[in-house]
Parts: C-alpha cells; sequence; structure tokens
C-alpha cells in the first residue's frame, strides 16, 4: 500500500476558473454595452418624435388660424361684391 499516492485536489486558482471568468465577465460586459448602446437609441429618436410631434401640432394650429383667415377674407370679398353690386344699380 505504500506504492499508492493519495491525490490531493489542487488548492488555489486554476486556469480554467480564470478563463470562466473572463469568459463571464466579457458575456456581462458585452451584454451590458449592448443595453446602454439601445437606450441612448431609443432615448436619442424619442427626442426626434418629440420634436416632430411639436412642430406637428404647432402646424396644425397654424392651420386653424389660416383657414378662419381664408374665411374671413371669402366673407369680406362676398360682402364687398355684394355692396358694389348695389352701388352699380343705384346710379
Amino acid at each position: 500500500m505504500a506504492g499508492k499516492k493519495k491525490i490531493s485536489a489542487p488548492n488555489g486558482i486554476t486556469f480554467g476558473m480564470v478563463s470562466v471568468i473572463i469568459i463571464s465577465m466579457t458575456i456581462i460586459l458585452m451584454l451590458t454595452m449592448t443595453k446602454i448602446y439601445l437606450s441612448n437609441q431609443i432615448y436619442y429618436e424619442s427626442k426626434k418624435v418629440n420634436k416632430m410631434q411639436r412642430e406637428v401640432s404647432a402646424l396644425k394650429a397654424e392651420k386653424v388660424i389660416l383657414q378662419q383667415s381664408v374665411e374671413e377674407l371669402k366673407f369680406k370679398n362676398r360682402v364687398t361684391d355684394t355692396i358694389f353690386v348695389i352701388n352699380d344699380s343705384e346710379i
């Protein structure tokens, strides 16, 4: 029995443990960087969308004002045409 050697478990950190830790950290880092990139892209796109929505609402308000102005001009034009017709018939 003296010829048998007892194989002991290695103490400390092995190369396999280090490689697993490095691979795990690389995967975590890649996922985190991807999330940060996508979050930034979503943020900037939402800023663009909000700016466009503000412009659209401003243009809709301007459209309403312009339509009212056109209606006023049409009414004024019809009234002045009838005044000219009345004045021409009185002469």
